[in-house]
């Protein structure tokens, strides 16, 4: 087809004389007609509507939204650059200095101006339809609209949702309908430019109203640990915002804005997010960092497990937000940080085990009652079997306790299971193990050997308790706990057999032997002697479970009144026999049967409690007593 400036210097040719002999005429065939006089029409169309819009020369367009004045006509002004782009690209093949190429560059320049100008209005003026959250939460909401059909007092806020949903849909829409458009005609930098400034400052604001600020490791070592404990507290929730609205809902409205380009998205999604993200997974590295410190408290074990969860137990979705290799730095650093917090993690649990060998605490707890190193690490214990699946990982690769150094038979582990959770069990064997060998060496404080079995006792039964109604139960296994129960009953029966044994001896084993009244006498005394300095010294006694407080009782009521009521009942009649005998009865014989019973149901009752005995437990043991 031959282009206009061609003919005219055909034309200037054939006017000129010339010694040689003229061309043949110039002709159009009919379909380089056609094709002209389409290309003319595609060029006549798209000037018609961009000059409508053209923000120099329209005072109307210039304060005007195309697609919120003439939806139908936006969309038109959208096909007719596109026909006008192919047209440019046909021109471009055949004149790159064409007249007509000229025009078409220049309506062009005008049709992007506008559609940046769109583009903008549109990203600016529905940030809160695009909302990260909004964006992230668009098919579940659908869902919800049909569960929630047959309940006609949610419809009506369903129906509320929907529509910003089909609202927040139009605007994504029309928001590709312009990059698209814009790409196609080579002018992706600019729109990309708009798109870039407009959502990375709505995700830096997500991420500073989430609370993560940048912190240097400075001001972490600064940082009291109150402090550091609330900003580690927002982190987690951050996290979860961030993972599930945040950084999800921009990937989809990236993806879906440009659609047409996989590097386009790439590109745009990781400038937009990168900085957020960087700032958000560096934090837990920098704590870790802080806490791996020596002689920082066991307790702070606790969140940096927590922040351990956050990032593995959402690994997933971090890959798959963050899969771009661009922004791979972004998967680095959250594995980098679940390193340092594992390693730190170790680091305080084995201070923790090495604190529990290392006590040194003199305190003797009155009545034989729960030691507080008791309370603490089974406290310590029972809160870290909630994190076991973590800690399988956590501890995976380092060095589990020698199995040689645990008693025989301690737990069910077959000695050729070298599983991660079987490792985990052995591990929690073995600092209970170094508790309570800890606790047999602090019973010694107590120079009747009958109060160290019953503060054995104690001990062993808030261990067991505690294992029973935590995950330490499913990690130490029945058996376990059943094992040290009963050697806890043991104990119980140990304290039994020494506080009221020498009593019960008091008495005559022989029941039928004849005794004179002087024997008869002597038996009574040295039996209300021997109850008194036993329930005198044991009535201030301690035994923190109710059912065990209870079963010792009743055991001991059952070996001593028994025999007491016999002795009373068939020997009392002796020193009634004798002169005076009610009087010498009542001088003799301190305690009847019921009396007995009476101060045996008394023992081991808190202040307080119902009864008229003044015997009872110190306060400080009341008080260890409520928190076990």
């Amino acid at each position: 087809m031959m282009t206009r400036k061609a003919m005219i210097n055909i034309c200037c040719v054939a006017t000129t004389p010339s010694k040689y002999p003229p061309p043949p005429p110039l002709t159009l065939t009919p379909r380089q007609s056609l094709e002209s006089a389409a290309i003319y029409g595609v060029i006549e169309s798209a000037a018609d509507i961009i000059e409508r819009w053209n923000t120099e020369t329209n005072t109307f367009a210039k304060v005007t939204c195309m697609f919120y004045e003439n939806k139908p006509e936006a969309m038109m002004f959208i096909e007719r650059v596109k026909d006008l782009q192919k047209t440019m690209d046909v021109l471009v093949s055949e004149d790159p200095n064409s007249e007509r190429l000229l025009r078409s560059h220049k309506l062009m320049q005008i049709a992007m101006k506008r559609l940046q100008k769109e583009f903008y209005q549109i990203l600016s003026m529905n940030r809160a339809y695009l909302d990260p959250e909004s964006v992230s939460t668009r098919s579940s909401l659908t869902s919800a609209r049909s569960s929630y059909s047959d309940f006609p007092d949610y419809v009506e806020d369903l129906d509320t949702i929907i529509e910003l949903e089909e609202v927040s849909t139009n605007v994504m829409t029309d928001l590709k309908s312009i990059a698209e458009c814009m790409i196609g005609s080579g002018y992706a930098k600019e729109c990309l430019s708009i798109y870039k400034s407009i959502r990375k400052s709505i995700i830096d604001e997500g991420i500073y109203r989430l609370e993560v600020e940048k912190t240097s490791t400075g001001k972490v070592k600064k940082m009291s640990w109150e402090v550091m404990e609330l900003k580690i507290r927002s982190w987690l929730k951050a996290v979860k915002v961030s993972l599930e609205t945040l950084f999800k809902g921009e990937k989809i409205l990236c993806d879906h804005v440009f659609e047409s380009s996989d590097a386009i998205r790439e590109s745009c999604f990781t400038d937009i997010s990168r900085d957020g993200a960087l700032l958000l997974f560096g934090f837990p590295e920098i704590i870790a960092t802080k806490t791996s410190k020596k002689h920082s408290p066991p307790e702070k074990v606790f969140r940096l497990l927590d922040m351990y969860t956050a990032i593995a137990g959402n690994w997933q979705a971090i890959e798959s937000i963050f899969s771009f290799d661009s922004i791979s730095v972004v998967r680095s650093l959250a594995l980098k940080s679940l390193i340092s917090l594992s390693e730190s993690i170790r680091s305080l649990l084995v201070e923790f085990e090495s604190g529990i060998q290392k006590d040194s605490s003199k305190v003797v707890v009155p009545g034989g009652g729960v030691h507080p190193l008791t309370i603490s690490v089974m406290d310590h214990l029972s809160l870290l079997a909630d994190y076991s699946n973590v800690l399988v990982d956590i501890l995976a690769g380092s060095p589990p306790p020698d199995r040689s150094l645990l008693p025989e038979s301690y737990f069910n582990v077959s000695e050729s299971d070298d599983s991660p959770s079987s490792e985990l069990t052995i591990r929690f064997a073995w600092i209970i193990l170094v508790l309570l060998c800890k606790i047999d060496r602090k019973s010694i404080h107590y120079k009747d050997f009958s109060i160290q079995y019953l503060f054995l006792t104690n001990n062993l039964q808030h261990v067991v308790s505690r294992a029973r109604s935590s995950n330490l139960k499913n990690l130490l296994g029945e058996d376990w706990i059943t094992r040290h129960f009963a050697k806890m009953r043991q104990f119980a029966g140990s304290y039994k057999r020494l506080a009221w044994g020498p009593v019960v001896a008091t008495l005559p084993e022989n029941r039928t032997v004849e005794m004179t009244p002087e024997e008869v006498k002597e038996r009574f005394e040295k039996f209300s002697e021997s109850f008194e300095n036993a329930y005198s010294k044991h009535s201030v006694c301690v035994v923190a479970d109710p059912n065990i407080r209870d079963e010792i009782k009743v055991s001991i009521s059952r070996k001593l009144v028994p025999i007491y009521r016999e002795f009373y009942n068939t020997r009392g009649s002796v020193i009634l026999g004798e002169g005076d005998g009610a009087r010498n009865l009542n001088s003799v014989v301190r305690f009847t049967p019921e009396d007995i019973e009476n101060y045996l149901s008394d023992l081991f009752r808190e202040k307080g409690s119902s009864g008229n005995s003044s015997a009872s437990s110190p306060s400080s043991c009341r008080s260890r007593q409520s928190m076990s």
